[in-house]
């Protein structure tokens, strides 16, 4: 066994070496590094919950690529059918990053009770539709199937039914618009179930029923469709996976992927990633910091040894490493506490929602949380190797003492 791994582990265990992590300013030092390592866990955690909540929420409603007809057609109520016979679905699902692909409908409409009318877009679904990704976000009621239920049960989101005074059960009546002054065409709907995103664009338009009567209003055959909503495997590859699919459908039809349909919101997600850069780089500082001045106290307590060793005849590199190994020894203490709590405070928040956030503000109702292993050994394993570059520094002093001077040294 090498010199200086012998004399570092003593060295650890010896009492002065435990007299030494008593010190105030060695206690100062860990407790530095407990809180960066934990504040960095709990920011990166955040950031990245609430990023993929969002995400999560805007391609429940949408998918991750839209494709419809090429029109200048900016609204969200479908302009012009999709003939499923020119764009089927296994073609769709040749590209092999596809998951799944579900036909929809949109038209605007006006919901009318006894008391209240509400302007609102209907969207229409078929029996293949994802009815999973929305299950998270309902609140009463259950999700309707269309395959063997009452095709007239909608799925009607918590805001709506409040200014409506509408609850499971309750029945209404829809009047969809028509063009060249038609009389609109009505029809009355069940609520199966009541959902709540905290997402205010849709809860406060959105209705969801069968795709059926959006195709005899529009007087479209069963094989027109206004849109298709296609899921792909891998969200980071979302641009790309967009292109792939614009090559692959015919020159008359469009595919638009949600982070260019939601450009300003995904804008607005990026800013997270900055300031998660930020507390990161902030918290190292403090962290490598704190260990510059507690590594500078074990130097100057230690000198006689250090005299001693050098006197012995150890070279400077290896004193230097004896004392960047209890360094380490240090950071990682302080790294298996803010871990603990960091990961604790984590789990409590994903399992209890402590902490609330305004939806109209945030998308979200809760502060969401992302307890990722592989982050949280990442942000270990920088702290220490850049905590340890910095320190040698610092470790350059003990190459100035004299081994006479420091034997001397009382």
């Amino acid at each position: 066994m090498n010199l200086e791994y012998f004399i570092a582990k003593r060295l650890i265990v010896s009492k002065s070496y435990k007299s030494s992590v008593s010190s105030p300013i060695i206690k100062i030092a860990i407790l530095a590094i407990a809180l960066s390592i934990l504040m960095m866990v709990m920011s990166v955690a955040t950031g990245i919950g609430l990023q993929q909540k969002i995400r999560e929420k805007l391609s429940a409603f949408n998918g991750h690529v839209i494709v419809s007809n090429f029109d200048d057609n900016q609204s969200q109520v479908t302009a012009e059918p999709i003939d499923s016979r020119l764009l089927p679905v296994s073609q769709l699902k040749k590209n092999g990053f596809i998951t799944h692909v579900q036909p929809i409908i949109t038209k605007g409409a006006l919901i009318r009770t006894e008391t209240d009318v509400e302007g609102i877009i209907f969207k229409g679904v078929d029996a293949s539709y994802q009815w999973k990704n929305l299950k998270e976000f309902l609140v009463e009621g259950k999700i309707p199937t269309y395959k063997e239920g009452d095709i007239n049960e909608v799925l009607i989101s918590q805001f709506l039914a409040n200014r409506l005074k509408l609850k499971v059960g309750s029945s209404f009546n829809t009047f969809f618009m028509k063009t060249q002054g038609k009389l609109p065409s009505m029809r009355k709907f069940k609520i199966a179930g009541i959902y709540n995103s905290g997402f205010q664009e849709f809860d406060s338009s959105y209705i969801i029923g069968n795709i059926e009567h959006l195709q005899r209003i529009n007087k479209w055959q069963p094989s027109q469709v206004g849109a298709y909503e296609i899921f792909i495997d891998d969200f980071s590859k979302l641009d790309e996976r967009a292109k792939e699919i614009y090559k692959t459908i015919p020159p008359t039809f469009n595919s638009t992927s949600i982070s260019e349909k939601y450009f300003s919101v995904f804008e607005w997600l990026k800013l997270f990633d900055f300031n998660i850069l930020v507390i990161l780089i902030i918290m190292i500082g403090v962290a490598t910091i704190n260990m510059v001045v507690a590594l500078l106290v074990l130097i100057l307590e230690r000198t006689q040894l250090i005299g001693m060793l050098k006197a012995l005849g150890a070279n400077n590199w290896s004193v230097r490493k004896i004392f960047l190994y209890n360094a380490a020894h240090l950071i990682s203490r302080g790294l298996l506490w803010g871990n603990g709590i960091a990961i604790l405070l984590l789990v409590v928040q994903k399992k209890f929602e402590i902490i609330k956030l305004n939806p109209e503000s945030y998308y979200v109702s809760s502060a969401p949380v992302d307890i990722n292993l592989q982050h949280i050994l990442l942000l270990n394993l920088g702290t220490i190797l850049i905590c340890v570059l910095v320190l040698l520094i610092p470790s350059y002093l003990i190459t100035k003492i004299s081994p006479i001077k420091a034997l001397k040294f009382d």
